[in-house]
């Protein structure tokens, strides 16, 4: 619940009508839960997905199946730390040795189901823990000594689920033997919580020596959180001990909101060569579970209350889950922007250095110079270009040459550039994601600080499909007859050089190209294109060729960013937003019930 929802007008909200309309709202929030991933490492992640596996099992063996048999028999299931008798008291209550008692441990390694035989239609199915298998017991009618009494089935076969009908327990209330919640066992704790998650009531057993143990405590505080009916049998009291005994547990019960909670109490007792307490030590417990399932509305009423408290349960983990699922979409937004801002930044500088004529110095400008002359020739060209026109003609046409040497380092230089200013943001995005824990998950120990292998060869491509592109854009514009014959003249090549020299030192945009570097290279571009194709169209060839060559680089960088990117879209969190709507359901569902 948010801090601004008022209690009561969640429980005036409509809800749906029937069980069957809550088993839809059940069904679609189980779905959803089934559907929640949350890979991203962060600090919310474990315990949600902790909650979504206890939310699923609880939905699955309890609640789902409760919602649609509501008047099925209660299922008591009789839990309690190592030792403490929960198999003896089993065997007690219904008369005769139908479980394994012993001291060798655990004992009890599958959970034993024990029903009447007219109740048995509703647990020989998969009503309830649908994940256990059913395996049909019985009951010798040869009395067996006390450490061979009873199911005693493999002690690695903790998948299924042993049911065993008998006329001693009342109909319309089973009992089931759970394992140790404290057992040796890691399945057998798991088992023994899984089963106490199903459980319509609890009975509780604990001893006069260990009833302040910390581990059921935290069961029965559980209990009480999701107001779970529960009978907590206090066993072995030594007679004398039993008034201190249970007024301290009566106290510790009332303290920790178990006050509702029935206390029965075990003497400590001999028990008989079968291993049976004597029948008066469980007389008070058998009495209130037959009077329990004799009573129909009692029975309701207690399903009822048990199964809010679980649906209220399953709402509070949902919201929990929500906020994990925020704090994932979250972190995964943050890498991302990351990712995309690195990237971006180095787009940014590649065009920069081609536009600052940066790339107009060393090689470039050495070949430039080659192919244009000496400085002689820039004067008379600047001074009357129109006059010299055929002069400059027949000079690119005895040497083409240079032209392609112009190109080539422009290529090298370009790819320099792009091939530095990558792996810049890589690193960059390496390290930064390398520094939140989420990222550092995703990347594991993959180095993905450089380049990937054949960006070389890509960005070489690339640069040499700008410049085939940049050539066709020049022949286009010269198909005109009176520009077709100068830039015959001139060349194709040499007026693509020119048109990327003047590319790149576009300092100022197209409304004012800068001179400046290497005493007037641009300058001589400049002249030669506007001289073949007029100033107009010199502007639109420049942009167009800026505007592809930004495109190329986008692309080169976009393919370089989705090797991050790609281990965040598989990694696909989940959005908390309709679980944070199914948790509203559910509590609206668990108030109104």
């Amino acid at each position: 619940m948010t801090a601004n929802e008022d209690p009561a007008a969640i429980r005036q909200t409509p809800i749906p009508q029937g069980a069957a309309a809550a088993v839809e709202a059940l069904e679609a929030a189980r779905a959803e839960l089934a559907a929640t991933t949350l890979p991203l490492a962060v600090p919310e992640a474990p315990a949600a997905r902790q909650w979504i596996r206890d939310s699923l099992a609880q939905l699955d063996d309890y609640v789902i199946p409760r919602y649609r048999s509501l008047d099925a028999p209660l299922l008591a299931v009789v839990g309690g730390s190592t030792g403490a008798g929960k198999s003896t008291l089993v065997n007690a209550l219904v008369g005769y040795p139908v479980t394994r008692a012993g001291a060798i441990r655990p004992t009890t390694r599958q959970p034993i189901l024990l029903h009447h035989p007219d109740d048995a239609e509703w647990f020989e199915g998969h009503r309830i823990l649908p994940s256990l298998d059913r395996i049909r017991g019985t009951v010798s009618t040869n009395p067996m000594p006390a450490n061979q009494a009873g199911a005693a089935p493999d002690a690695h076969a903790i998948t299924s689920l042993v049911l065993v009908g008998h006329a001693a327990v009342p109909q319309g209330i089973a009992l089931l033997d759970a394992p140790d919640v404290d057992s040796i066992s890691d399945d057998n704790r798991r088992l023994a919580g899984q089963l106490l998650a199903a459980a319509d009531l609890w009975v509780f057993v604990t001893t006069a020596n260990r009833y302040a143990d910390a581990v059921p405590w935290r069961l029965l505080l559980d209990a009480a959180s999701r107001d779970i009916t529960v009978a907590v049998v206090l066993d072995r009291v030594p007679p004398a001990a039993e008034d201190e005994v249970r007024t301290d547990l009566k106290a510790m019960l009332d303290r920790q909101g178990l006050s509702g909670a029935e206390l029965f109490v075990v003497p400590e007792s001999a028990l008989d060569g079968l291993g049976m307490l004597p029948e008066e030590s469980v007389s008070a417990l058998r009495q209130w579970l037959g009077t329990l399932a004799a009573n129909a509305a009692g029975r309701a009423d207690v399903a009822r209350r048990t199964l809010n408290g679980a649906v209220k349960a399953v709402s509070v983990r949902l919201e929990g889950i929500a906020e994990a699922a925020s704090a994932q979409d979250a972190a995964a937004h943050e890498l991302q922007t990351i990712c995309v801002q690195e990237y971006e930044q180095a787009l940014s500088r590649i065009l920069e250095a081609t536009k600052d004529g940066a790339l107009l110095r060393g090689e470039v400008l050495a070949r430039w110079q080659d192919f244009v002359g000496t400085g002689e020739f820039f004067r008379t060209l600047e001074q009357n270009i129109g006059r010299m026109r055929d002069r400059v003609g027949a000079f690119f046409r005895g040497e083409p040459a240079p032209a392609v040497k112009v190109e080539t380092a422009i290529e090298t230089g370009l790819q320099a550039v792009i091939l530095d200013e990558a792996a810049t943001a890589a690193e960059n995005v390496d390290r930064r994601w390398r520094a939140d824990a989420a990222g550092r998950h995703l990347l594991g120990a993959d180095d993905l600080s450089g380049t990937s292998e054949g960006f070389d060869a890509k960005s070489a491509a690339a640069i040499r499909s700008w410049q085939e592109g940049l050539m066709e854009m020049i022949r286009t514009q010269g198909q005109g007859k009176r520009t077709q014959a100068r830039w015959l003249s001139f060349g194709v090549n040499g007026l693509g050089a020119a048109l990327m020299v003047v590319v790149f030192s576009m300092t100022a945009g197209l409304s004012g190209l800068e001179i400046g570097i290497a005493g007037g290279t641009a300058v001589v571009g400049q002249k030669l294109l506007e001289a073949v194709f007029g100033e107009d169209a010199v502007r639109r060839l420049a942009q167009q060729a800026r505007d592809d060559l930004h495109t190329q680089c986008q692309r080169l960088l976009d393919d370089e960013r989705l090797r991050f990117l790609d281990r965040l879209e598989a990694a696909h969190p989940s959005s908390g937003n309709q679980l944070a709507r199914h948790a509203k359901t559910l509590r609206r569902l668990a108030g109104a019930a």
